[in-house]
């Protein structure tokens, strides 16, 4: 079990860090309203500029977390925790602006993921 939450914590935090460092100023299937960078998805969900920027730093630093966790177990609990609360709330923006149920998708599967790389023990 303990190389399964291993792998989920790399495909958590990387694929979390690949949207905010790498995919951010590219149109997905998955932007909130007709955005097509993630900036224009925090204005599709009537938040402010500056909230791009807090948010972000939160996901990426929790996202470094999780990976870190790797090598520091005692960081797995809160960085899972954290992100799984700042996926809940992307998927409330979501649902606040209306979006078809499958754009909510990935941060639902990542939520799950968060959830149980938190609370499935881990070796």
């Amino acid at each position: 079990m303990e190389y399964f939450i291993i792998a989920l914590q790399l495909i958590v935090g990387l694929s979390i860090l690949n949207v905010w460092l790498v995919q951010n100023q590219k149109a997905t299937r998955w932007r909130g309203g007709n955005a097509t960078t993630l900036a224009e998805e925090f204005h599709s969900y009537g938040l402010p500029d500056w909230s791009l920027y807090v948010v972000g730093f939160i996901k990426v630093v929790l996202s470094l977390l999780l990976i870190a966790a790797i090598w520091y177990p005692e960081l797995r609990f809160p960085a899972a925790l954290g992100l799984a609360a700042m996926l809940t709330g992307s998927i409330l923006m979501h649902f606040k602006i209306s979006d078809p149920l499958y754009k909510s998708f990935p941060a639902a599967l990542f939520l799950v993921l968060c959830l149980v790389i938190a609370f499935v023990p881990g070796g």
